[in-house]
């Protein structure tokens, strides 16, 4: 059966066919390509774990960095000798912060902003505190985990 007159030739259905599987082969290989070079890009994990020995050792009034899935993380001992864990991440715009020993405050280089020793935002942009972790020693490994999760891992 031969149809006389037809709205698509069968040219521009070969070349609407070969158009859609070369757009989607495309598309699934750079997306392919940016999850394998970027892995942790936007995620964060809801705890980490570090080595005792690393950690608890540093000085008094500084910050030992690690890492918190694709951002920083601080580990930060006060001129008091009491610990605690924090996000390295600016409030503004996620610039990474550092700490000033010598003023005892947090800096953010991006825009200007300063945070005091509890994290609260005392000058520049910055809407409002840094974001603190909570932790637990067991053993040889500190565990660091968000606000509000209960984290249980296997003895071993």
């Amino acid at each position: 059966m031969k149809i006389d007159y037809s709205l698509v030739t069968r040219r521009t259905f070969l070349n609407t066919l070969l158009g859609g599987w070369l757009f989607a082969f495309l598309s699934g290989s750079i997306y392919a390509l940016m999850k394998f070079a970027f892995p942790t890009f936007g995620k964060e994990p809801d705890f980490v774990v570090l080595d005792t020995d690393d950690f608890i050792g540093i000085p008094a009034n500084s910050v030992k960095p690690f890492a918190w899935g694709g951002k920083v993380g601080l580990f930060f001992k006060k001129a008091d000798g009491a610990t605690t864990v924090l996000k390295g991440m600016c409030t503004h715009m996620d610039c990474n912060i550092t700490y000033k020993e010598e003023e005892r405050k947090f800096y953010c280089a991006c825009h200007e902003g300063w945070y005091d020793e509890d994290g609260k935002n005392i000058k520049g942009p910055p809407p409002k505190p840094l974001e603190f972790f909570d932790m637990k020693i067991e053993g040889e490994r500190i565990i660091v985990f968000k606000k509000g999760i209960n984290i249980e891992l296997p003895k071993g």
